[in-house]
């Protein structure tokens, strides 16, 4: 099992900028890729951004640009740098590790990010 706890959302007014902070636990060994999804209210969960074992990262085609993920992969932690915030950034947002030779999706609890216009 991989345990995800995640940190740094809240509201922000259009334009600024806020830092989400996602830390691993448990068998830690086993991710091979981490990243950021978010789901805002009655929307279905869409990937914000991924980042491999490897460095290849991936982003959604809504916030290129503005947010930045990044890995440490000795302190097991991933973040997103959100910039230049849309109130339609306004989702929770979820850390997502992939592990395990079956790629089992790991999920921490969620964190509100509010944008206001």
């Amino acid at each position: 099992q991989v345990q995800l706890v995640e940190s740094g959302g809240g509201l922000v007014q259009a334009g600024g900028s806020l830092t989400l902070f996602c830390a691993a636990s448990g068998r830690i060994f086993s991710i091979n890729a981490m990243g950021w999804y978010r789901q805002a209210a009655g929307k279905p969960r869409e990937l914000v951004a991924h980042s491999t074992n490897s460095g290849r990262t991936t982003y959604a085609d809504s916030v290129k640009g503005r947010f930045t993920i990044s890995r440490d992969n000795a302190k097991n932690t991933v973040n997103l740098q959100m910039n230049s915030l849309k109130p339609e950034d306004t989702a929770v947002y979820y850390c997502n590790a992939i592990g395990g030779v079956t790629m089992m999706n790991y999920w921490g609890q969620g964190t509100q990010v509010t944008v206001s216009s």
